[in-house]
């Protein structure tokens, strides 16, 4: 299933990589967030195409990436539910390598795609000696983890790694779940609009019970699109701020008094790294006053520490 919202093209792109797989899936549901109806369009005009996908649109009952996927994951009718981001495009048989991942393993509740344009890069000594404090202990490679206070790293792609490899966590750029194997919902309604780091919630709440691994072999590429919503740097660092809290106490239950100190360096952190990478003020300025509002929300609002 497809969660988007006014951004026909690229959706579009995606679409037709889906419609092209060597394998097809049995449908594809389109949750439109969207102000007007071209979306709608796209997806009546694919589903006239000569192929045997049942395409099916529905318009957002509130709109935001998380609620959208679970108002798809309810008119979903197949035991495998995959989800897809609207800006990725499939290498030739993706879909069908995912399918095989968890058909081969019964152990396994979710498998995804490795994003070509977005991978596990091995950290620097700084960044390395930052994880390794996270974490507890030095580990050879952080690919695949979810150290500390829920710091999520990507899979890594090598040559001579397996095809299927078992991971910690999931994104959602495309991604195949059992569906006996989510939570109802799917995803946790604390997570609005954006939804930072619901794939990671989702994930580590499957993967209690069972595992998950990255198809290195089933690639897509991840076209990311602006908008709105990934503009406004501050609300963005203030959702990342108070989303990563919520999975850490909440999901991973880490709450002892080391768990706010590692999260309290992990934020401080990142703030050091954005000012040191950061080309404008501005967004540094941005970034610090969206940690200090997420910071007194955590303290004096509903969320609180």
């Amino acid at each position: 299933m497809i969660a988007t919202r006014d951004r026909v093209k690229p959706l579009e792109r995606t679409m037709q990589s889906l419609l092209t797989q060597s394998h097809l899936p049995s449908e594809i549901v389109v949750i439109d967030g969207s102000g007007d109806n071209a979306t709608r369009e796209l997806v009546e005009r694919l589903a006239g195409q000569h192929h045997p996908v049942q395409l099916r649109w529905k318009r957002a009952n509130c709109v935001g990436a998380a609620s959208q996927r679970n108002q798809g994951v309810v008119m979903c009718s197949y035991p495998f539910i995959g989800f897809c981001d609207d800006d990725i495009i499939l290498e030739e048989s993706c879909f069908v390598r995912l399918w095989t991942a968890l058909h081969e393993d019964i152990g396994l509740g979710g498998v995804n795609a490795m994003i070509t344009n977005q991978k596990y890069q091995s950290p620097g000594r700084v960044s390395r000696m930052m994880l390794t404090l996270l974490n507890g202990r030095r580990l050879t490679s952080f690919a695949g983890r979810v150290i500390g206070p829920a710091v999520n790293l990507l899979p890594e792609d090598r040559a001579d790694l397996p095809e299927v490899i078992k991971v910690e966590w999931l994104n959602l750029g495309c991604t195949m779940y059992r569906r006996v194997a989510l939570p109802i919902p799917a995803f946790d309604l604390v997570f609005s609009g954006y939804s930072l780091m619901e794939d990671l919630a989702l994930s580590l709440r499957v993967g209690r019970n069972w595992g998950l691994a990255n198809v290195r072999t089933a690639r897509i590429l991840h076209d990311s699109q602006p908008g709105t919503h990934k503009s406004d740097v501050r609300a963005i660092a203030e959702m990342a701020l108070i989303n990563r809290y919520y999975v850490m106490t909440k999901i991973m239950r880490r709450s002892r008094l080391l768990d706010y100190l590692r999260f309290l360096m992990w934020e401080l952190f990142q703030l050091g790294a954005c000012a040191a990478r950061s080309g404008s003020r501005y967004e540094f300025i941005a970034s610090l006053k969206g940690k200090a509002d997420g910071f007194k929300k955590l303290c004096f609002g509903s969320k609180r520490l």
